[in-house]
């Protein structure tokens, strides 16, 4: 144990050493929005899926001089009164000569900037935009190509040797394929018109050089083109859709509860390409959108192979996770067939926007038939559905009103309604109503609520964004809901509460200290939150960020399970030498997995890592990225995590007999 304090009191002496000595550029800031919305979700894949399109826009920065709003509106983190203030600023002053010039837009604060930073440049001269042809794509076409692999040091229970006749007798106790995971990523993109690539990925476990299973579990290809003609998109293969605020369909991250307080508001994002190794949250087919003045219309069509249980033409379940690492996993692969059809009518102007959206999808032959249970008595059965949204949003000077109701097809109902205020740059007041029918089903759903499904939920969201003294800011909310029905685990109707208040204050340019409180409460259990955070960074080199986390977890008045963390996290960019390295190290002590604490690591580029910490012990990692030549780089990561209190780590197929779990992770990537 001695040893650990050592180090972190040495690498921390010697990094404030350097802090002083170094005046670049800051490392990237707008993680710490991705980590808060981490902590507050169980969805990593949505997460991770929202992580690679940020990294890939950060790779692939866009002229501040030519940004469009739809181009500026892909970053979640920009409220609309900024996005207005940034093109209001740019229209009165003409082009920007430095990104210094943000500092002069009233609507920006310092954390926004900081978030931005890495998204941009400013480019005084006019970059001509390419005329789409043969010539041009292939002559200004940029090609990315990246290779990715990841794995555990020590040897876990799945992959130990086995007798014939044990596998014979239980062929599901030992993983199929290698230990490693490894994915290999192709893009080509030319301007903002044309983007197309490919994916291929196994995870650890799955066969790839196996005789039963030759080359990767999952294949992803896809084709967009955008803004040529009428055609706003068309997209060709795998793809994404999102309409409305998610009551019908989204594929989006769910926005609210974060940091970021009042920015509920799903951002119509049409169409996008499915660039990401999530193996559920796409569609496979064609779409498109056609637009004519200020009328959108889209359409789609997908057909899709889905895993899950089925018995005798009856889906029991479905199989979400992607993975393929014993045989009974592929007793369930791709046994289900799913075709959707759907579309969206559209009307945007600069302060009205109203739209209609229809989706209808069947599972062919088979029907959606979960055993019985009191807690699922009301989720979907059938073998076809449809849902019909109606979205609307009104924006008038400090005033935005926005919301969806649609209906499924047994006539229930699901609404959400919300009213926004901006008095003041420094004021931002939202309420939100949300009514989701215990009967509403949408497969698709993805809509702001406390459940993981759109349906059986009713409840109020307040929150509150102010800036009372220079330098300060004070962020929390309020959300008060009920299940009318039973819930999993839940034996009778429930109803709970969540708070959160969060106070940041920013000492100068390179210091920012911020408090967070959350508390929350549910029929089933009782939780409180708190963290302290200190951050060094700024025009620097070198980020220092200091975390003191603390949960206290009960489950009844008589369970009550404490856990806590302190962690530092250090960066360092080299201005004058293409390379970065990064650091982390927490200790961390929870009596249980219920107080268990999550806690934002890097990793490679297109990889999310926030793990769940809990018992007694001490996580380090390291990471760095290098340019080996022009256009060549490698990333790599190592992280290490040793228990105190326990010989065994994990269970089942992952157990690791020990105490120390030791991965790595590698990328190569190649642009062209």
């Amino acid at each position: 144990m001695k040893r650990w304090w050592i180090i972190w009191w040495i690498t921390l002496f010697i990094n404030s050493y350097l802090l002083k000595a170094q005046e670049i550029t800051p490392v990237d800031k707008w993680m710490e929005y991705i980590e808060d919305l981490a902590v507050e979700t169980e969805n990593t894949e949505q997460i991770e899926t929202l992580y690679n399109e940020l990294s890939y826009l950060s790779e692939h920065p866009f002229n501040l001089n030519t940004a469009t709003e739809e181009q500026l509106r892909k970053l979640p983190f920009l409220s609309d009164q900024q996005i207005k203030g940034l093109l209001t600023y740019r229209r009165k002053y003409g082009d920007m000569v430095s990104i210094y010039e943000l500092k002069g837009i009233k609507e920006m604060n310092k954390q926004t900037i900081d978030f931005l930073l890495p998204f941009i440049y400013v480019s005084p001269e006019k970059e001509e935009k390419k005329r789409l042809n043969i010539r041009n794509i292939i002559k200004y076409g940029k090609n990315e190509l990246a290779f990715r692999y990841d794995q555990c040091l020590e040897t876990k229970k799945g992959y130990q040797q086995l007798s014939d006749s044990l596998l014979t007798d239980s062929p599901n106790k030992k993983y199929l394929g290698e230990r490693f995971y490894h994915s290999l990523r192709y893009s080509f993109t030319f301007e903002e018109n044309i983007k197309m690539g490919m994916i291929g990925e196994k995870d650890a476990g799955e066969p790839f050089f196996k005789t039963s299973h030759k080359g990767y579990d999952y294949y992803s290809a896809h084709f967009l083109l955008q803004d040529v003609g009428i055609f706003k998109s068309l997209a060709i293969g795998d793809y994404k859709a999102s309409f409305g605020q998610g009551l019908v369909l989204s594929y989006d991250f769910t926005p609210g509860r974060s940091a970021l307080i009042t920015q509920v508001e799903r951002r119509n994002n049409g169409f996008r390409r499915h660039y990401s190794t999530n193996e559920n949250d796409f569609f496979r087919g064609a779409a498109t959108t056609l637009s004519i003045k200020k009328i959108d219309f889209s359409m789609f069509y997908s057909h899709r192979k889905l895993d899950g249980i089925v018995e005798e033409n009856e889906i029991r379940s479905f199989k979400t996770d992607g993975l393929h690492q014993v045989i009974k996993d592929y007793e369930k692969a791709k046994t289900i067939t799913m075709q959707t059809l759907g579309g969206n009518i559209r009307y945007a102007s600069p302060n009205i926007c109203i739209g209609l959206t229809m989706v209808y999808y069947s599972f062919g032959n088979k029907t959606v038939c979960p055993l019985a249970k009191p807690y699922n008595l009301f989720y979907f059965r059938g073998n076809k559905n449809i849902n019909l949204g109606v979205d609307y949003l009104f924006k008038k000077d400090k005033l935005k009103f926005f919301g969806e109701t649609a209906l499924s097809k047994n006539k229930a109902v699901a609404t959400l309604n919300a009213l926004q205020l901006t008095p003041m740059s420094y004021l931002s007041f939202l309420i939100l109503f949300r009514s989701y029918s215990r009967k509403y089903h949408s497969y698709f759903g993805n809509a702001f609520a406390q459940n993981t499904m759109v349906q059986n939920e009713q409840g109020v969201y307040t929150s509150l964004e102010f800036t009372p003294f220079a330098r300060w800011k004070l962020a929390l909310y309020g959300d008060i809901f009920r299940f009318p029905w039973l819930k999993y685990g839940v034996n009778s109707p429930s109803a709970g509460k969540e708070y959160m208040i969060q106070a940041e204050y920013s000492g100068n340019k390179n210091f920012t200290t911020s408090f967070r409180y959350k508390y929350k409460n549910k029929e089933v259990n009782d939780q409180q939150r708190m963290r302290i955070q200190f951050t060094w960074n700024g025009n620097t080199s070198f980020n220092l960020k200091t975390s003191i986390e603390s949960v206290i977890y009960k489950k009844n008045k008589d369970d009550r399970s404490i856990g806590w963390m302190i962690s530092q996290n250090m960066g360092y960019k080299c201005g004058s030498f293409p390379f970065q390295l990064d650091g982390y190290v927490a200790y961390f002590n929870t009596d249980d997995y219920g107080s268990r604490l999550s806690s934002y690591e890097r990793n490679i580029l297109y990889a999310f890592s926030m793990p769940s910490c809990y018992g007694k012990g001490v996580r380090l990692t390291a990471s760095f990225k290098i340019e080996l030549i022009k256009n060549l780089s490698l990333s790599a990561k190592f992280a290490c995590t040793d228990y105190f209190d326990r010989e065994i780590i994990s269970s089942g197929l992952e157990e690791i007999q020990g105490h120390v779990k030791t991965d790595i992770y590698t990328l190569v990537r190649w642009k062209f």
